[in-house]
């Protein structure tokens, strides 16, 4: 039998723990965005910087949050799966817990932030805009998909694109660490950090697209529904 705790308001039965990881997930990442909205609307605020690297106290605290939300996310996975506690709930909660965490961190790193150390920490805006719009078609994919009951898994490169933004994201925010000690000389567009945020994007694109043509089959059949 598996193990229960907590409170669903859906199904009136016990809140199971992996789903109690997720809602903590929202909250964490609530909270992180509310302070960098915060931060970056008070005048001349100044964040310090730590080390020879300048990373930004801001924006550690950022990744640091960033890392601990990522493992939760593993770990809310891992243990649903393990305990069999797999609900609905969850499947619906655990998407909306990993887009507010990435893309709203992508979207704060678009801007140039009295406080950011430099223009390693910021990320090119096409990037950004290009990785929602991917998330936008595959999660309303994935939406008129459910309504037919069918499933759409994700695939290999959705994966290594999850993997890549989980990696590009902290070097972002630490100002490069470690691998600005190596890549000073290398033009801006060059450096480690604007790298894996072009590997992350490009991974996005090719996952979005292979998403799109081999599920093109729901699409078509709602576009003859509606003829």
């Amino acid at each position: 039998m598996a193990y229960r705790a907590g409170y669903s308001l859906k199904e009136g039965k016990y809140m199971n723990i992996p789903t109690k990881i997720t809602v903590t997930r929202i909250a964490l990442v609530a909270l992180l965005l509310i302070g960098l909205f915060i931060c970056s609307i008070i005048p001349d605020f100044v964040s310090p910087s730590i080390g020879s690297s300048q990373i930004n106290l801001v924006y550690l605290i950022a990744c640091i949050v960033f890392i601990v939300a990522s493992l939760t996310d593993f770990l809310d996975g891992y243990l649903a799966r393990k305990w069999k506690q797999v609900t609905d709930l969850g499947k619906f909660l655990d998407p909306i817990a990993d887009k507010m965490l990435v893309n709203g961190l992508l979207i704060f790193l678009i801007f140039p932030w009295n406080f950011a150390p430099n223009q390693n920490c910021l990320v090119p805006a096409f990037c950004v805009i290009l990785m929602v719009i991917r998330d936008l078609v595959v999660d309303g994919l994935r939406f008129v998909a459910a309504k037919k009951n069918e499933v759409i898994a994700a695939n290999i490169f959705g994966k290594a694109k999850t993997v890549a933004q989980m990696i590009a994201i902290p070097v972002v925010l630490l100002n490069g660490w470690p691998f600005c000690y190596f890549d000073a000389s290398w033009p801006s567009y060059l450096n480690i950090s604007s790298i894996l945020v072009y590997i992350a994007t490009l991974l996005s694109l090719l996952s979005g697209i292979i998403y799109v043509l081999q599920n093109k089959n729901v699409l078509k059949e709602k576009k003859e529904k509606a003829q």
